[in-house]
């Protein structure tokens, strides 16, 4: 494969050669044909699509996410996420601090790999310790009471609380996987609720994964929406949610059991998905990943 012809199919299947999303079906086939996405580009760019390039067709002068405001392309972008979003289409989460847009069915292997597996409790970060008490009381507010626009729930918490504190909590539980926007008005701004109760079937399923099954499956499912990647690209994109080694060890468990295979280029060695049509996380995938896994957990 030349550079020249995985630039072409990248550019194609990202839709960036001239055709648009127009429609929410639009949308909702390169979600689910790339698997995960982030909304805005960002520097330095991770091999990723965006989707606002997709819904321009273009990646020539994109809006990031701080310029979004005075770009009048962004309202297309944003209209047609917000729709996905309602008809739980696709999934948000986060990346090195930027929205990613995850399929359907991508979100629970995501999930299994970037939350506590723990949905019906108040956030308590694994490396903090115990969360703010504001975000837990936010939790339990959308836990009870949700679904609740940031002016309800400032309401609800007590008219004293600023909103730069409320706008904390959000992204600090919404970061850990433990609320979700589920709406957006351009008057009313944001609506939230807790992921348990907005997608408890999706959430279920991701915290019955094991890492290894999740790991496998995302590799598997990003290298499909990028065509093909180097190692350093694959660790690059996932190493915010699993550690470098981990990620190396499952690529090098996935390559001996041929399910993804060495493609050549000019300059540099990429790696592929061996079949045409290789499904997030087969039976040979899970047992390739899980053997990877398996020193490190029996050692502890």
């Amino acid at each position: 494969m030349t550079e020249l012809e995985l630039q072409h199919l990248r550019r194609e299947k990202w839709r960036l050669e001239g055709d648009p999303l127009r429609t929410s079906e639009d949308a909702r086939e390169f979600i689910d044909s790339v698997g995960l996405c982030l909304v805005y580009p960002v520097r330095p760019m991770p091999q990723l699509p965006t989707f606002v390039a997709a819904t321009i067709g273009s990646d020539q002068k994109l809006p990031t996410r701080k310029t979004a405001f005075s770009d009048p392309r962004t309202r297309h972008a944003e209209d047609l996420l917000t729709r996905l979003i309602r008809d739980k289409s696709a999934f948000e989460g986060q990346l090195q601090g930027e929205t990613l847009v995850l399929s359907p069915q991508v979100f629970p292997y995501y999930y299994t790999l970037a939350s506590d597996r723990m949905p019906r409790q108040p956030l308590r970060s694994r490396e903090r310790g115990k969360a703010s008490l504001l975000s837990q009381h936010v939790f339990c507010k959308l836990d009870e009471s949700g679904p609740l626009t940031r002016a309800q729930l400032q309401e609800q918490l007590g008219g004293a609380l600023s909103e730069a504190g409320l706008d904390r909590a959000l992204q600090e539980l919404w970061a850990a996987l433990k609320i979700t926007r589920i709406d957006h008005h351009p008057g009313r701004g944001d609506t939230w609720a807790t992921y348990y109760h907005w997608a408890p079937d999706l959430v279920n399923e991701g915290v019955r994964i094991s890492d290894a099954q999740a790991l496998s499956a995302l590799i598997s499912k990003y290298l499909d929406g990028v065509i093909a990647a180097t190692q350093e690209e694959i660790e690059g994109v996932l190493s915010p949610i699993a550690s470098r080694a981990r990620v190396a060890e499952v690529v090098r468990a996935l390559l001996a059991a041929r399910e993804f295979t060495y493609t050549p280029s000019e300059t540099r060695t990429l790696i592929t998905v061996a079949s045409a049509v290789a499904p997030p996380a087969g039976r040979v995938q899970r047992d390739a990943a899980t053997r990877a896994f398996a020193p490190r957990r029996r050692n502890g």
